[in-house]
This record gives C-alpha cells, structure tokens and sequence, in this order.
C-alpha cells in the first residue's frame, strides 16, 4: 500500500533519494539497507515495521537485493511509480559508475594508490554488509540455534571454503526433517 497524503514524496525525490544510496553503496544490496531504513524513516515514508516488510520481501523475491528494495520501498512511497523512480534511482549511478570504470580501469588497475583505494573499501563493505544483519538478528529475538547455524555457515564459507550451495543444501534437508519429525509427533 502506498503511502498516506501527507507522508507522500514526488517520483523527483524519490529518485534523488534512491540515486544517493545507489551512488555511494559499497557492497551490495545489503550494505544498502541501513542506508534505505534511515532515508526513509528521516523522511516519514515508511516506518520501522514497514521497513523489515519491505526487507523480507526483497529477499525473498528472485533478482538484486538492492533492485528489490528499490521496487518494494518505492511502491510502499508512491505506487508503481515510485517504484519505476526508485529502482532508476538505484541503479543509474551504479550503471554509469561501471560503464565508466571499463572505460578507463585497464590504463589504471595497476597503479597501486588504485590498489590502495579498494583494498581500504573492503573492510567498510563487510561492515555496512554486517550491520544490517546483526540489526535484523537482535530484532528477532533469534533462538540460540539459529545463532549457532549463522557461526557456523560463517566459518565454513569463510574459513573453509566450503559452497553456500551445499550449506543451504543441508539446511534445507535439515529444517524438512525436522518439521516432518514434529509434524509426526503431533499426530
């Protein structure tokens, strides 16, 4: 449902503001997300419960994270046509920024304050990845075993470079055993 009356933006707005976070988010759709949630609580938009409505189903939704957001955040503001002003404003500066960079990166990819400047961006696209997520964790009042499965899928994709495939996988064998086991036990 779009927004009330007096919390509406113009599809201008709505653009300048998605064409801001789209322009300086490093890492992703979500690194986008606290950047989305305090544009649009500052904003009135959209409020708190809103947002994690919005982030579900982002995620849940086949594409880009950051496209989804766009789309649903958009059309929470303003209908369809904020969503069409919201996922141009995401992704044009992004479009242009790579259009650019294989323009002109090969003359320059060897050159080591270029080197220096992507190896300085990693550690604030982890963490702009990590405070969406530890955010959402303590918002859901996560049971210890969900805490256990996030440490362990963390070092097993990080430390031991075992496929998200397989750990999804498994997860997904597990979680069916299990509710087929309690669904055998309720009968």
């Amino acid at each position: 449902m779009p927004a009330t009356p007096q919390t509406r933006a113009s599809l201008w707005q709505i653009f300048g503001v998605f064409s801001k976070i789209g322009a300086f988010t490093i890492g992703g759709g979500y690194a986008m997300i606290p950047l989305i949630e305090r544009e649009m609580l500052k904003r009135n938009w959209i409020s708190s419960n809103e947002i994690d409505d919005v982030v579900v189903l982002a995620q849940s939704a086949p594409g880009l994270l950051a496209v989804n957001m766009a789309i649903f955040a958009g059309y929470k503001i303003r209908g369809i046509k904020g969503s069409i002003a919201a996922t141009i404003g995401a992704v044009l500066p992004s479009f242009i920024m790579i259009l650019l960079i294989a323009m002109f990166f090969t003359a320059f990819k060897e050159n080591p304050i270029v080197t220096r400047i992507f190896q300085g961006l990693r550690p604030v696209a982890i963490a702009l990845i990590l405070v969406p997520a530890v955010n959402m964790a303590m918002k859901s009042r996560t049971k210890w075993w969900a805490w256990v499965i996030t440490a362990a899928t963390v070092v097993a994709v990080a430390f031991l470079k075992v496929s998200a495939i397989w750990i999804i996988l498994a997860v997904l064998v597990c979680s069916l055993g299990i509710a087929l086991i309690r669904e055998g036990q309720r009968r």
